[in-house]
C-alpha cells in the first residue's frame, strides 16, 4: 500500500468516511478505463456497420483498456489543455495500429457523459445494497420493540403513548420509500449514445454515407454493449442535466430519511431512553469523561446536511446549459456527483452501524411514562368514572382543574405528579387509586401501534427483503465509524 500523504488536502469523504467500493468507483482508474471501454465499443460497432476497422486494431485496444499510461496523458494535457484528446493520444501511443480510429467520429461527451451514466448506474447499485441493509436492521428493531410502550410526542411535548417499534417503523417507512424511488431512477437510466457535437449525429451520417439506419444502429450497439436497452431519443452534445438533478434529489431524499432518524435518536439519547452504540474504550468528550455523546447520529446529520445542499448545484447547472451545451457544468459536476455518492454511502454505513446496536433503556422509558401517564390517561379515567355513574360534563371540568393543579406541582414546585391521588380523593369520581392505576396500564394506551408494525412488516417490508435476500449479507467492514 502506498504511504498516505499528509502534506496535501484530502477530502474527508475519501480519507475518513466513505467505503473503498464507492471510492474506487469514482477513481481515475475506473473513469479512464471506462473511457477506453467506450472507445472499444465504438470501434466494434463501427466495424460491424461496415467501416474499415480491423480485428487487430480492436484487439490491440482491448489489451490496453486497464493499463492507463498516466504519465503520457498528463504530459499531453499540459500541451493541449484538453483531457479527452490527451487520453486519445495516450491510448494511441499504446495502440499504434489503432491510433487512427480511436474516437472516430465522436465528440468528448461520448466518453465523458456515457461514463458518468455508467458510474451513476453502478453507484446507485452500491447505495441500494446499503439501503437494504439499513432497512433489514430497522425492521428487526421495530419487530423486537413493537410492544414496548413509550411516550409519544407532538411539538416535542408529551402526547399519547406509542411504542418504540412503532416509532422505528416511521424511520423504516421513509427508507423503504427511498428504495422504491431509487429503483425507479435506476430503471429509467439511459445512455447518451454517440451523437456528435450538437446531438445531430452529423459526423456519423458522413462516415456511413448518409445511411441513417446504420447511424441509429450505432447507438443501439453501443448501449447494448453496456447492458442498456435505451438511449436518449434526442440530445444536445450532453445527456440532459436534469438527470443529475433527479439523481442528487434521490441521494438527498435518502439523506433526509437518515437525518430524521438520527435527529430523533439524538433527542431520545438526551432523555436516556435510546442510545446509539458506545464501545467500552470510546471517549465521549475530551473534557467530560462521563459523557456518551451520540457522535454517529450527529455525523449522519452533518453529512446529510451536505448532501441535501449540493442538490442546488445540479439544479443551477441544469438550468444554465445554454442551447446545445456549455462547459460551465464540467468542474461543478466533477465534484458534486462523486461526492454526493460518497457522502450518501458514508451516511448509510453509519445508519447500519447505529441501527445494528441501538440500546433501549426500558426502565428509563417506564419512569418517564409514569411521570406523564396520569395526564395521558385522563380521557380513559374520565370514561371509567362515567361508567361508574358519574356526570361526564361535571367530571371533565373537575379533571381539567385537577390536571392544572398537578401540573403546577410538577413544573412550579418540582414535586411528584399527584393527579392520581387528587382524583382518588374526589368523591365525584368514585374511583380508588388502585382502580385508576389499572386504567392507566400503558399496554392499554398504545392503540394499534404494535399491530400496525406487524401489518407493515408482513405486508410490505418482509416481502421486499425476501425478494432481495441475496443482497442482505452485504456489510462493508473496511470503514471505521
Amino acid at each position: 500500500m502506498a504511504e498516505k500523504r499528509t502534506d496535501i488536502y484530502e477530502s474527508p469523504l475519501c480519507g475518513r468516511y466513505a467505503s473503498y467500493e464507492m471510492k474506487h468507483l469514482f477513481s481515475a482508474d475506473v473513469k479512464f478505463s471506462t473511457w477506453r471501454m467506450l472507445w472499444v465499443a465504438l470501434a466494434k460497432a463501427e466495424q460491424k456497420l461496415g467501416l474499415d476497422i480491423t480485428d487487430r486494431q480492436i484487439g490491440q485496444m482491448k489489451l490496453h483498456v486497464n493499463d492507463i499510461n498516466y504519465d503520457v496523458a498528463n504530459a499531453r494535457e499540459k500541451e493541449v489543455r484538453h483531457d479527452v484528446m490527451a487520453h486519445v493520444y495516450a491510448y494511441g501511443q499504446q495502440c499504434p495500429k489503432a491510433a487512427g480510429i480511436i474516437h472516430l467520429g465522436a465528440t468528448s461527451c461520448y466518453v465523458t457523459d456515457n461514463t458518468d451514466i455508467l458510474l451513476i448506474c453502478k453507484g446507485l447499485e452500491i447505495i441500494r445494497k446499503k439501503l437494504l441493509g439499513t432497512i433489514k436492521l430497522l425492521a428487526d428493531f421495530a419487530d423486537e420493540y413493537k410492544d414496548q410502550p413509550t411516550l409519544g410526542y407532538t411539538h416535542y411535548q408529551p402526547a399519547s403513548l406509542v411504542t418504540v417499534g412503532k416509532r422505528a417503523s416511521l424511520w423504516l417507512q421513509n427508507f423503504v420509500e427511498n428504495l422504491e424511488e431509487l429503483d425507479f431512477v435506476h430503471n429509467k437510466l439511459k445512455m447518451l449514445g454517440c451523437r456528435g457535437a450538437t446531438g445531430t449525429s452529423e459526423t456519423f451520417m458522413k462516415l456511413f454515407d448518409g445511411d441513417e439506419k446504420k447511424v441509429k444502429e450505432l447507438d443501439k450497439l453501443i448501449s447494448e454493449e453496456f447492458g442498456f436497452e435505451n438511449v436518449y431519443p434526442v440530445s444536445g452534445q450532453t445527456y440532459p442535466r436534469n438527470l443529475d438533478v433527479r439523481v442528487l434529489n434521490l441521494l438527498a431524499a435518502i439523506s433526509i430519511s437518515a437525518h430524521k432518524m438520527a435527529k430523533d435518536i439524538r433527542l431520545l439519547q438526551h432523555d436516556k431512553e435510546i442510545e446509539e452504540p458506545f464501545e467500552k474504550t470510546q471517549i465521549g468528550s475530551s473534557a467530560m469523561a462521563y459523557k456518551r455523546n451520540p457522535m454517529r447520529s450527529e455525523r449522519i446529520c452533518s453529512l446529510a446536511r451536505y448532501v441535501e445542499n449540493i442538490v442546488q448545484n445540479a439544479i443551477a447547472t441544469a438550468e444554465d446549459q445554454w442551447l446545445e451545451r456549455t462547459l460551465d457544468d464540467s468542474a461543478n459536476r466533477r465534484i458534486t456527483i462523486p461526492e454526493g455518492f460518497l457522502a450518501t454511502d458514508a451516511i448509510l454505513i453509519l445508519c447500519s452501524n447505529v441501527t445494528d446496536g441501538l440500546v433501549v433503556n426500558t426502565k428509563v422509558i417506564e419512569k418517564r411514562m409514569n411521570d406523564e401517564l396520569p395526564f395521558m390517561a385522563t380521557e380513559d379515567i374520565l370514561m371509567a368514572a362515567v361508567q361508574k355513574g358519574g356526570d361526564r360534563q361535571k367530571l371533565h371540568e373537575k379533571i381539567r382543574v385537577h390536571s392544572m393543579e398537578a401540573g403546577k406541582q410538577v413544573k412550579q414546585l418540582g414535586l411528584e405528579n399527584d393527579l392520581v391521588q387528587r382524583i382518588a380523593d374526589d368523591p365525584d369520581f368514585g374511583m380508588t387509586a388502585e382502580e385508576i392505576y389499572a386504567v392507566m396500564n400503558p399496554k392499554n394506551l398504545t392503540g394499534r401501534a404494535a399491530n400496525q408494525v406487524t401489518d407493515y412488516l408482513k405486508g410490505c417490508v418482509y416481502p421486499l427483503l425476501t425478494e432481495n435476500k441475496r443482497y442482505l449479507d452485504y456489510i462493508d467492514k473496511n470503514v471505521t465509524v
